[in-house]
């Protein structure tokens, strides 16, 4: 059985996510915000990281950063709901900038039940998926 963590600080969203992950056959491991979520992965292996990276105590890319660095071959799904209060200027795109620091895929608050799981799949997917090296001749 594959092991996901969930790390938010919205307990409706995480007990959402859960819900749909274990119907699905996955065993979810909650933790409410990013520092219980860093001591998860030092007692326990995940096959993918679901973070929020809007979270009290450990904001934005931070949590995305620490997660990905604490365990870099765990693909991550970095989640939000951030949205700007005024569009009076464009608003950045945090969710393609996670990306950047580590993220394997990206999904905004609220998805659907099928986008989580298809993020998830395809997530596993690839990390089974054989490496290839490239050698230059």
């Amino acid at each position: 059985m594959k092991r996901i963590l969930v790390v938010d600080d919205d307990p409706l969203a995480s007990m959402s996510i859960r819900l749909t992950l274990e119907h699905e056959g996955f065993e979810t491991v909650l933790a409410d915000g990013g520092e219980i979520g860093l001591l998860a992965l030092e007692d326990t292996s995940f096959d993918v990281m679901i973070v929020d990276i809007f979270m009290p105590q450990m904001r934005g890319f931070e949590s995305v950063r620490a997660f990905h660095q604490r365990r870099p071959g765990v693909p991550l799904i970095a989640i939000s709901s951030y949205t700007f209060a005024q569009f009076t200027a464009p608003a950045p795109d945090f969710l393609r900038m996670v990306i950047e620091l580590g993220a394997t895929s990206c999904l905004r608050k609220p998805f659907s039940a099928a986008a989580l799981i298809a993020a998830v799949r395809e997530c596993l997917a690839d990390a089974q998926a054989p490496q290839t090296l490239m050698i230059d001749d």
